[in-house]
């Protein structure tokens, strides 16, 4: 069994107001959630509505697997226009 987690830091550079940060971050959560078996929440930063962070956690029986679904989620998120990853860590672990 492999977990894997993966945590992403955002800047939502068009973005003046907490209503206006939530909206984006939904929008990013429902098609994250829609196109991949994943789990996916804002972690941290909840008060910061030009920055937002992502947690990501996918399981499965191959680390192969985890590893390209974690990797195809951060490729989805570079093509959002109204964020920009300014960095993100993905981690394994195996049983």
């Amino acid at each position: 069994m492999t977990v894997g987690t993966c945590r992403v830091e955002l800047y939502l550079a068009g973005n003046n107001s907490l209503k206006g940060k939530r909206r984006v971050i939904k929008s990013m959560k429902d098609r994250i959630r829609g196109r991949f078996n994943v789990s996916v929440a804002e972690v941290d930063r909840l008060d910061e509505w030009q920055r937002a962070t992502l947690g990501i956690a996918c399981i499965s029986n191959s680390s192969r697997l985890v590893d390209e679904t974690l990797t195809k989620v951060v490729n989805l998120i570079e093509t959002d226009a109204e964020a920009l990853i300014l960095d993100y860590e993905i981690e394994l672990m195996a049983q």
